[in-house]
């Protein structure tokens, strides 16, 4: 593996265990050609949680702009950073890595507020209650992005104890009321004015034949395959269907500015990317 290149050349990349899925090398790759960054570059790399200050550690950050991080590393990072921001600190999870001129490591969370710039993209404004499906980082982001949008009551559908005692204290922890509910009651959730689904591939595929003749917004965060069984039906009864390439896309202009220090990002150009990309399949 070779972390260092030319002079002149800025780098990023998306780490994660697997990553050959990834969108994020199209998504970034678009938006640095329509804004002419000629000398940037942008890979992936399969990196785990042990590898992971091996990886960071070698990085020439003379070169290195920033990471984009995915499971299972975005908890892994923390105790490798020297500054956590905000609302990455909020749920305990980065997901963006930018390096400093000083060589400073600082995590940042753009999930949260690219989930809520989706919704209201779509929008999906505040709410009287809704339903998270799943549990995990992308739950308690899920529920982070919940608290600023001003949604009552969430109700999350998680599988064991466990997870379900870990929701409510994400819940208290950020101010939005949680009540959990057993998975295999999850088809309760599909009557709420919002859904979130953060479950892997095919966890809620056996939900698509109880979504309801007049559904509320669906935010599935998958991407790959797409739409799924879910949103198809959801699509099919009317209602309003965000998708995980809007949330790629979104927290993606995020991690580019704080990279780049350059605004505007071409959203377009990077969802129409992205599209492109997933038809290719």
């Amino acid at each position: 593996m070779t972390t260092t290149g030319s002079p002149g050349i800025r780098r990023a990349a998306v780490l994660g265990s697997p990553i050959a899925h990834s969108l994020s090398p199209v998504l970034h790759r678009a938006a640095y050609a329509a804004m002419g960054l000629d000398a940037w570059r942008y890979d992936r790399f399969e990196v785990d949680e042990a590898a992971l200050p091996g990886f960071i550690g070698g990085l020439d950050t003379a070169q290195w702009r920033g990471l984009s991080l995915t499971m299972p590393l975005k908890r892994a990072v923390i105790p490798l950073l020297d500054e956590v921001s905000d609302a990455a600190a909020s749920v305990e999870a980065v997901n963006t890595v930018v390096f400093g001129a000083d060589g400073r490591r600082r995590g940042d969370n753009t999930d949260i507020p690219g989930m809520l710039a989706a919704l209201r993209e779509r929008g999906v404004g505040p709410v009287p209650s809704a339903a998270v499906l799943g549990a995990g980082a992308t739950a308690s982001s899920a529920l982070a992005a919940l608290a600023r949008l001003g949604a009552g009551e969430v109700t999350a559908y998680v599988r064991g104890p466990a997870r379900a005692t870990e929701m409510r204290q994400w819940g208290e922890r950020l101010g939005v009321p949680v009540r959990t509910a057993e998975w295999a009651d999850a088809a309760k959730a599909l009557g709420e004015p919002l859904v979130i689904a953060t479950t892997p591939a095919g966890a809620a595929d056996h939900l698509a034949d109880a979504v309801p003749d007049r559904p509320g917004a669906l935010f599935d965060v998958l991407y790959d395959p797409w739409p799924t069984p879910l949103a198809a039906a959801w699509s099919a009864r009317g209602g309003p269907v965000i998708g995980g390439l809007d949330l790629l896309v979104h927290q993606a202009v995020l991690q580019i500015e704080q990279y780049t220090g350059r605004t505007p990002v071409p959203l377009s150009a990077m969802r129409a990317a992205g599209e492109a990309a997933l038809a290719g399949h």
